[in-house]
């Protein structure tokens, strides 16, 4: 397959703004070729600029490849590069004439399965990749699981390098039957197969010539018309705290607006809203967005609200609509993915941070750990250890306004993090997931942090 380094002529303003967003993870196993793919992904569809391939050929070069290595492009840190091996996540930005995309490459180390939890936590879809000679692994296995645990709408599994397995129907099949049938009893709505080459181009950007049994989209195709459903406008309105404005000038000596990012959800001029957790309920007056009054404004738009009333209301409180307002807990029952080095262990102290509040809180229970092979449930291990995923029960200082992170992947999230030198510990996502509960009694000595 031939390609050219030259770039293509870039997309006006009117077309970019005309094409939806794509936000998609790839993961995989050590050595599966992610950076590889997104590398041919971004050279075959004429996204890079010739001087970074000539930057990309410069480094192969020197390193006694004949070819450029396309896994540079993506794999920026000197460590990465030395190696051989993504360590952290890369996020590239590029576009076709169909689609705009954001990509968040993530490292394939068991020890950075962390990165994988933060660049699929936004993600519309999750590309999964598998060496064809080696099939369905344990950290497929992981990867699948977080892809279900954060509820990723769209999954593909690209079983690469099928050109040192002679490209064979059977064994791309095989992987296939396996990577499905595990990834839907986890609950994944949706699973697209492909086979592909990175390394050779084969089912990238163009199809295959060698794999003529396949008749499938190539991952380009896939990612340039899978259906997006930005529903986010469409959820429970939510708007976390980030700042109170007071200018108290001349001016403006009455100014009093909340800002922040709005999380889900629309907010309209002279609708009743909720401030969580204190429960005091006002109207909202004006919307400030970029200086300039409006009468709407949607996720995720940076918004100042003003209120009718002068409510008592700072950094890290929650608006919300007072019809559609979410209950209060200080009991979090939720499935997470440790991702510290320190175990995650009943009685832990930790501080829980949602949105822009945080709260300390102590893990009351452990309930379950997920068996990553059978998908069976490890019943109160009493203990998570890095890239574990499993059930905590966990009881807050202070109550939080909490959505299920079904209802919502923004505001039915949280971290957990050591109060001592602000690591974070684990990844929370509130609510059921595949790993149902077992919940047990806990009768341990909370001495000092008794809430």
């Amino acid at each position: 397959m031939t390609s050219t380094t030259e770039p293509t002529e870039p997309l006006s303003v009117e077309q970019l703004s005309a094409t939806t967003l794509l936000r998609f993870a790839t993961a995989g196993s050590v050595d599966d070729g992610k950076s590889t793919l997104v590398g041919r992904l971004l050279h075959d569809s004429k996204s890079i600029l010739t001087d970074q391939l000539e930057a990309v050929k410069r480094v192969s070069a020197g390193r006694g490849q004949d070819t450029p290595d396309l896994a540079l492009l993506t794999d920026g840190l000197r460590a990465e590069r030395e190696q051989g091996i993504t360590i952290d996540v890369a996020y590239r930005y590029f576009a076709t004439a169909r689609r705009r995309f954001i990509l968040a490459d993530t490292p394939g180390h068991v020890q950075y399965t962390r990165n994988m939890v933060t660049g699929a936590s936004t993600a519309d879809l999750a590309v999964v990749l598998v060496d064809a000679r080696n099939g369905v692994i344990e950290q497929t296995r992981r990867h699948a699981a977080v892809a279900a645990l954060l509820r990723v709408p769209h999954v593909v599994l690209a079983v690469n390098k099928m050109d040192l397995v002679a490209y064979e129907e059977t064994v791309f099949a095989a992987i296939a039957e396996e990577f499905t049938a595990y990834a839907s009893e986890l609950g994944v709505p949706e699973i697209t197969a492909i086979p592909i080459s990175a390394l050779a181009g084969d089912n990238v950007v163009e199809p295959s010539a060698n794999m003529d049994w396949y008749g499938g989209p190539t991952v380009l195709e896939h990612l340039e018309t899978v259906p997006v459903s930005h529903d986010l406008a469409h959820c429970h309105a939510r708007l976390p705290v980030q700042y109170v404005i007071r200018p108290q000038t001349a001016e403006h000596p009455d100014y009093r607006g909340y800002a922040g990012q709005i999380a889900a959800g629309t907010f309209r001029v002279g609708e009743s809203v909720t401030v969580l957790p204190s429960g005091r309920t006002s109207k909202v007056a004006g919307i400030d967005l970029l200086g300039t009054p409006v009468d709407v404004a949607w996720t995720p738009q940076s918004v100042t609200l003003l209120l009718e009333d002068d409510i008592d209301i700072s950094r890290g409180d929650l608006l919300v609509p007072s019809k559609d307002a979410p209950p209060t807990t200080q009991d979090v029952e939720a499935t997470v993915c440790h991702v510290a080095d320190e175990p995650l262990t009943v009685g832990h102290r930790v501080l829980l941070k949602h949105g822009t509040r945080t709260v300390k809180a102590i893990v009351k229970d452990i309930p379950s750990r997920l068996t990553l092979d059978d998908l069976s449930l490890h019943p109160h291990p009493g203990r998570l250890v890095a890239n574990d995923i499993g059930r905590v029960k966990i009881r807050t200082a202070e109550p939080l306004p909490l959505d299920a992170y079904a209802d919502s992947r923004r505001t039915g999230a949280f971290i957990l993090i050591d109060p001592a030198d602000g690591t974070t510990l684990t990844a929370g996502m509130v609510g059921e997931s595949f790993a149902a509960p077992q919940p047990v009694e806990d009768d341990a000595d909370d001495d000092g942090w008794d809430f």
